[in-house]
């Protein structure tokens, strides 16, 4: 493993296709296995898609034709991603949390507890549901998700990661069942009445990660592959 103890911590602000994004992961997570590569947060936006991770159940898509979907080798089921959404994808050493075996319990949890930190920084609850994964914040009348959490492991490092509802286009979910979860809806901060910007959630997540994970982090920039070369990998 990488010895530098810092984690890159790299915003892209123009919208990143899924396939180049998914490449890249895949990677950068060889990379830090091998010791090339500091552990990494990397956030970015997608165009409007679908994902289908691998308890997905097919029913789940209402809308097939609406946007792309991609099948993809995270947990969970189906979920959007879109503009106004933060993806935040953490490629991280789980082993970090078990003294040197992976404990995913462990780091499922804080990352809900980032979530959780970073919502309240604009005056949101964010809460933990038994039996589902994300963040959701209750209403008067009804409870939402406000964030989902979807990982897969290779070699004790993390990829895929989480995805923070900023100011999504909230009628884009309609063309799945998020996360398999017919009872309950999505919701937003600005839908919540906060006028949050993207550049103030950034600023949220990385100090909540800074608290939560207490591991520092320093900018940098992520290359991203060329399409040249993802058709040849």
């Amino acid at each position: 493993m990488t010895s530098t103890p810092n984690i890159l911590w790299a915003v892209t602000r123009t919208r990143v296709d899924y396939p180049q994004a998914v490449a890249t992961m895949e990677a950068r997570v060889a990379d830090i296995a091998s010791g090339k590569a500091p552990e990494t947060v990397w956030l970015l936006e997608h165009p409007p898609l679908y994902t289908a991770g691998t308890s997905a159940n097919d029913a789940d898509l209402v809308d097939p034709g609406r946007f792309p979907v991609y099948r993809t080798g995270r947990g969970g089921q189906f979920t959007y991603h879109g503009p106004g959404q933060r993806v935040a994808y953490v490629m991280l050493d789980t082993r970090r949390h078990g003294g040197g075996t992976p404990d995913l319990r462990r780091f499922v949890y804080d990352l809900e507890e980032w979530l959780i930190t970073a919502l309240a920084a604009f005056n949101v609850k964010g809460e933990r549901r038994e039996g589902r994964i994300g963040i959701w914040v209750a209403g008067h009348t009804s409870e939402d998700k406000i964030a989902a959490i979807g990982i897969r492991v290779r070699r004790g490092i993390s990829y895929h990661g989480i995805s923070f509802n900023v100011d999504p286009d909230l009628s884009h979910f309609t063309g799945i069942v998020p996360c398999g979860i017919r009872e309950h809806g999505v919701t937003s901060l600005v839908a919540l009445g906060r006028p949050v910007t993207m550049y103030d959630a950034d600023v949220a997540l990385r100090a909540a990660f800074e608290e939560v994970f207490a591991w520092p982090t320093f900018e940098g920039d992520m290359k991203l592959p060329l399409v040249a070369d993802m058709a040849a990998s």
